[in-house]
């Protein structure tokens, strides 16, 4: 369960380099051992292969061996058992002790180690250390919410006319949306995860920002028609952007429920939490947020500081209306030059270029999420990873499990098993053997053990392991050397011998206690003592056969290894589902502790095409419903967003962002901040009622593009910025990198390529 690894040069063998080398270049073979009074058994009593020690030797010179490999097995058991808290305790005395170990002995060694808590462990630190820069983030956002959507019409009432406290009541409607929904599925006993705190702030902050500033800029744009009261002018202006955001908000979350259909548990939690927290984030802004909006028109127009409303200025009334910054320039410079005739041709020929190029790199993107990248840059794995890669010879042992349901005590039971004389051709280690013929391929470097083959030769009349006392009919093992134990277990001696059901059950428990030593070393005892489960009966309910991996260095090694042993895994379960008396049910399956973390690769691709189709389609029925059947303005939609999460993916394969369960988190929430930048403005487009499509497509743009700009580019740019200064490698590829590409890549299919295309081919 735990690992550690050491590394030294020639002064860390001095010591025992004679003893080594007589071990090492002939472990199996005892006789010069013996003649020396060397030892080179392992304490239970059977020889250690080379690989398991040193490293960093080529072919079989292990005196140049370079790396001393110390491994500490210990039992496992489930979280839920008591013991568990007593391993992960032993663990942590063991990292703190070879900690100590490296930093008193830097001068002579250099130790590299890790234990089986270690990564969680280091994750851990990792985000608490993180935790004041995504607080950063946030504040970030928040303050330029607050300070973005005053009007600030003249110096004297600049305290006046910001909107600190209006932004700041927008902030808690946001936060209010988060906390209910992870407070509802909480209550529901839906677990939530480190993903779900990061992420789904920011995609509701997208959505949420955004229906502030079309809602708020609307107002202060908006002169109150005569007689009207303040609450019919709010009124009048929701009656105009609600529909906008209903339509963003309902396709947004239809398409989060939608996603939460998929099998991976991390994109389900992510999506039904961001699914609940737009649907509350939209009924608190047609509730909470309107009456903020109308108290604090309430104090503007009574002249009152705010903030500190208690005050107020000499002189009331209403606000003089500003257009701000933004909607000028896009009415005076952005628009004009975007929608020139010959700008319009170049835009579409790049946008169509960059959809092209995005695809054909989307093709590229690595899959999978190597374990130095979950590491903090300073972490002790980092060298322990480098090591491992640099000097293992061997990679990690790998286990062929049989379920029950097979009989190993018959003839043929055996002879679909081992691999030697008589066995069949097509046996269990046979073919793991003949895949090691192959190492690029099946990524199997060392054939599997085999508890069968070691059986049948530990009951061979000629060796001196399996003896009867001639007493009480008992085991002997083979170290008494007295006239007690005249009789072998098997006195039939032949060519091939293989015992009956009766021996076989009968002498199989006496084999897996044998302890191994030098007259007999295929006792079974600490080999396969755990490698083979008996039942009450003495039937064999599970077993297993180790073998080993080639050296694996990537998330993409891990996978293939991993789909080659369940390939080969299969076709042994067919072989021997074709041996006599053996159950229809009974199966083989690889298993090594790393599988758990590459087996979601293996289907990773096809549950992300699934999940973005998933929220691509109700998104495209939403538009068309509340666009009033609009198919034409939907398909557009529909194709920008399209466009921009290919171009996002063939962007990673560029920066090196690798395509797993954080990415797909993400993308779904590309999704979600797409429809945001696009469908604002095409709700916008089919509203208009201007004359011809590039009339409408400058009204579009100047009314909505300067909102769409403040509410979701400025409201997410700054605070991703701030992530690019976290320690951890995993925020800062797959939450900095990732979302400034799907930011800036909304921004740009929304802002400029969607009108283009609203004025050729809008409806």
């Amino acid at each position: 369960m735990t690992a550690s690894q050491t590394q030294g040069g020639q002064t860390g063998m001095v010591d025992w380099k004679d003893h080594f080398l007589y071990c090492v270049n002939s472990p199996l073979s005892f006789k010069d051992i013996t003649n020396l009074q060397l030892s080179c058994m392992a304490d239970y009593g059977a020889p250690v292969f080379p690989f398991l020690a040193v490293g960093g030797y080529t072919g079989e010179d292990y005196s140049e061996a370079q790396a001393l490999i110390l491994t500490f097995s210990l039992n496992n058991y489930l979280r839920s058992d008591p013991r568990y808290a007593w391993v992960l305790l032993w663990e942590q005395r063991f990292l703190q002790v070879v900690g100590e170990f490296q930093r008193t002995h830097a001068h002579t060694y250099t130790v590299a180690y890790m234990a089986e808590r270690s990564l969680e462990d280091e994750i851990n630190r990792t985000t608490a250390e993180d935790i004041p820069i995504f607080a950063i983030s946030y504040l970030v956002i928040f303050l330029y919410i607050a300070l973005a959507l005053g009007e600030y019409s003249s110096c004297r009432r600049i305290l006046v006319d910001s909107k600190v406290t209006l932004g700041l009541g927008g902030i808690l409607v946001v936060l209010g949306a988060v906390f209910s929904s992870m407070g509802f599925y909480a209550y529901v006993g839906l677990p939530s995860s480190l993903v779900i705190i990061e992420v789904v702030p920011f995609l509701v902050l997208a959505v949420g920002a955004d229906n502030i500033f079309i809602f708020v800029l609307e107002y202060q744009r908006s002169v109150r028609e005569p007689g009207e009261r303040r609450e019919q002018h709010i009124g009048r202006v929701l009656g105009t952007v609600a529909p906008s955001m209903l339509l963003c908000s309902f396709s947004e979350a239809t398409c989060f429920f939608l996603g939460s259909l998929t099998r991976m548990p991390a994109v389900r939690t992510f999506a039904l939490n961001a699914a609940l927290a737009v649907l509350f984030d939209f009924l608190l802004q047609m509730s909470m947020f309107v009456a903020l909006v109308s108290l604090d028109a309430r104090r503007q127009e009574a002249a009152r500081l705010d903030l500190c409303c208690c005050h107020r200025l000499s002189k009331a009334g209403c606000p003089a209306r500003s257009e701000g910054l933004l909607r000028p320039f896009m009415r005076r410079i952005y628009t004009p030059v975007l929608l020139n005739r010959v700008v319009r041709a170049l835009v579409m020929l790049l946008f169509l270029f960059m959809f092209c190029a995005g695809i054909y790199l989307a093709l590229q993107v690595p899959v999978g999420l190597d374990q130095e990248l979950a590491m903090p840059k300073d972490s002790y794995m980092v060298q322990y990873f480098q090591y491992l890669n640099q000097y293992f010879m061997v990679g990690l042992p790998t286990y062929f499990v049989t379920t029950g349901g097979y009989n190993f005590s018959t003839g043929p039971g055996m002879n679909g098993v081992c691999s030697s004389a008589g066995c069949d051709n097509n046996s269990l280690t046979q073919k793991i053997q003949y895949a090691t013929s192959f190492p690029n391929v099946s990524y199997l470097a060392i054939p599997a053990s085999s508890w069968v083959d070691d059986f049948i030769d530990w009951l061979h009349p000629l060796s001196r392991c399996c003896r009867i006392s001639s007493s009480d009919s008992q085991f002997c093992p083979s170290t008494d050397t007295t006239a007690s134990c005249p009789f072998s277990c098997m006195r039939d001696l032949s060519e091939v011998i293989r015992p009956s059901v009766e021996q076989f059950n009968h002498f199989l428990p006496w084999f897996l206690h044998d302890m191994p030593n030098l007259n007999c070393p295929k006792g079974g005892l600490g080999a396969y003592d755990t490698a083979v489960k008996l039942g009450p009966d003495g039937e064999i309910q599970a077993s297993r056969f180790m073998a080993y991996h080639t050296p694996l260095t990537n998330s993409q090694e891990y996978t293939a290894a991993l789909r080659a042993a369940r390939a080969l895994a299969t076709n042994i379960t067919n072989s021997m589902r074709r041996v006599p008396g053996t159950d229809p049910n009974f199966r083989v399956f690889p298993y090594t502790v790393t599988y758990v973390f590459y087996e979601q690769y293996l289907t990773i691709v096809n549950e992300g095409l699934f999940n973005l189709a998933l929220c691509l389609v109700p998104t495209f029925a939403v538009c068309c419903v509340l666009l009033g059947m609009d198919l034409r303005s939907g398909l557009i939609n529909l194709l920008t967003i399209i466009m921009i999460l290919v171009d996002t993916v063939g962007a990673m394969t560029l920066w090196d962002i690798s395509y797993n369960a954080i990415s797909l988190i993400n993308l779904v929430t590309a999704v979600g901040i797409s429809v945001e930048f696009v469908s604002h403005l095409t709700r916008a487009f089919a509203v208009s009622t201007q004359p011809t499509r590039l009339e409408r497509a400058k009204e579009a743009t100047i009314n909505m593009g300067s909102a769409v700009f403040a509410g979701v580019a400025m409201t997410n740019l700054p605070g991703i910025v701030v992530l690019a200064f976290a320690k951890a490698q995993l925020i800062q590829i797959f939450f900095f990198r990732l979302n400034l590409l799907i930011t800036l890549l909304g921004l740009l299919h929304g802002l400029v390529f969607l009108p283009v295309l609203l004025s050729y081919f809008g409806a």
